[in-house]
């Protein structure tokens, strides 16, 4: 615990000392974050570090297992207030969906959906649950097939959840239509390409065919646009 503890305390040390002067001063009374970026909880995927930000107030991090931008509300889907609120209260109107390969919290909910059970732990099932309906709905529009490896069916799975999770934001009431949504994959495992870390948008505001989404960006950045669907 204590060499745990020293490595905190020396990280924020060395986080301090490299801070410039002056670093908070455009954000010591609000904020207001272009872009929110929800992403899954994992240790392996940093937020800031994908994206290379290193101003404050620059992005809004919610996090949550599996990436999803609903929760549920008595029984009904509602915008999950941690995405919610900086699209809400400080003007955020850019939102980006970021899944991950091999992600755990979809492998979790897909064997769930095909036998092995829930967790045990109240919370984290109830986390998992909420993507049942997503592997569900992938297997029966025959957008994975169980008989696939795993590794397969769940990189599937990941980019499938992040074209809903789009879908339901696009959707929602409560987002602006002026917001831009669009969907990631980040990839540390090379299942995409072979650029360990590259973020590649799968969806562009509900557009999933790879060639329109290519011609919507600049040239510069085609090598970020790519589907598993359609490799």
């Amino acid at each position: 615990m204590q060499d745990t503890l020293a490595t905190l305390f020396d990280g924020n040390d060395a986080h301090v000392d490299h801070l410039p002067d002056g670093y908070f001063d455009d954000v010591q009374d609000g904020q207001r974050p272009p872009v929110v970026s929800v992403c899954c909880s994992d240790s392996r995927v940093s937020q800031e570090g994908m994206w290379s930000v290193e101003e404050p107030g620059w992005l809004f991090t919610p996090s949550n297992i599996g990436n999803r931008a609903w929760d549920d509300a008595g029984g009904e889907r509602v915008v999950d207030g941690n995405l919610l609120y900086p699209v809400a209260h400080t003007g955020t109107r850019t939102v980006a969906v970021v899944g991950h390969t091999g992600c755990g919290a979809v492998t979790a909910a897909y064997e769930a959906q095909t036998g092995d059970g829930l967790d045990d732990y109240p919370g984290i099932e109830r986390e998992v649950r909420s993507l049942l309906p997503v592997v569900e709905d992938a297997i029966d529009e025959g957008v994975v097939d169980p008989s696939n490896d795993d590794e397969t069916v769940v990189n599937r799975l990941v980019e499938y959840n992040v074209d809903r999770q789009v879908a339901f934001l696009r959707d929602a009431e409560e987002i602006p239509d002026e917001t831009s949504v669009y969907g990631f994959v980040y990839d540390f495992q090379r299942v995409y390409g072979d650029a360990a870390g590259r973020a590649y948008l799968v969806n562009l505001d509900g557009e999933t065919d790879v060639d329109a989404i290519a011609a919507a960006v600049d040239e510069t950045y085609r090598a970020h646009v790519r589907r598993l669907r359609e490799a």
